[in-house]
């Protein structure tokens, strides 16, 4: 019964169920994922990315309440919480370069991945608003609500589902195809990535150090977003 337990609250802070019923929720309220040119719309990104943020988060914290459990220590178990803050900021760095690599190879193995050539993440930031909403937007979500949700799942493959490595490699699929949008060679490389900030996890057994590290890429993607523009 643990193991049922553990794969449905699994389940259920994967993401797919909440965004499911965001999407149709947002969907009756009239806010559709595309704008009338065939972009993204920044509203529906926003409102979905940010309404999924609550709920996943809530859904973790039911969830180690229920069975007892703290917040320092399934997430936020490390000794020096000093350390893992500077950890996080090498982890910026770190992040470019082995997505770096990664779309590297891919260009010489296999460049039919590359099936995305413009990101389509780059229209949600036409403007120095959109940008700023976008910044709010990621450090909250990605920074936060994805590392909280890679730590808890990869705890209850720890405990339940046999163990942390089974576990980064499931979620961290599960983060790269998430990405399919931009592209394949991007949904590959954000798995590579999505594993690097999981194994940092299981290393450190702290989510702050891959929580800074994982902010901090996605505010320098964004920056990277609106020189281009």
């Amino acid at each position: 019964m643990a193991r049922v337990a553990a794969a449905f609250e699994v389940l259920l802070c994967s993401g797919l169920p909440t965004q499911i019923a965001i999407i149709a929720l947002l969907g009756s309220a009239g806010v559709h994922p595309r704008t009338a040119g065939g972009t993204l719309s920044p509203r529906f990104i926003f409102s979905l990315t940010l309404l999924d943020t609550v709920l996943v988060v809530s859904l973790v914290a039911l969830f180690l309440r229920s069975s007892g459990e703290s917040w320092r220590a399934q997430l936020f178990a490390s000794p020096s919480p000093r350390r893992d803050v500077l950890l996080g900021i090498a982890l910026v760095p770190a992040s470019f370069a082995i997505v770096a690599i990664v779309l590297t190879i891919v260009q010489v193995v296999a460049p039919s991945l590359r099936n995305v050539p413009h990101n389509p993440m780059a229209d949600l930031v036409r403007t120095r608003l959109q940008a700023v909403a976008f910044a709010f937007v990621v450090t909250i979500a990605g920074g936060v609500r994805e590392e909280i949700q890679r730590g808890f799942v990869l705890r209850r493959f720890e405990q339940y589902l046999g163990g942390g490595t089974v576990g980064l490699v499931a979620f961290s699929l599960l983060f790269g195809l998430g990405h399919l949008e931009q592209g394949r060679d991007v949904a590959l490389a954000t798995s590579v990535l999505g594993a690097f900030w999981g194994a940092i996890f299981l290393r450190r057994r702290s989510i702050l150090g891959p929580m800074i590290g994982h902010a901090g890429f996605d505010l320098a993607q964004i920056a990277n977003f609106l020189t281009m523009t």
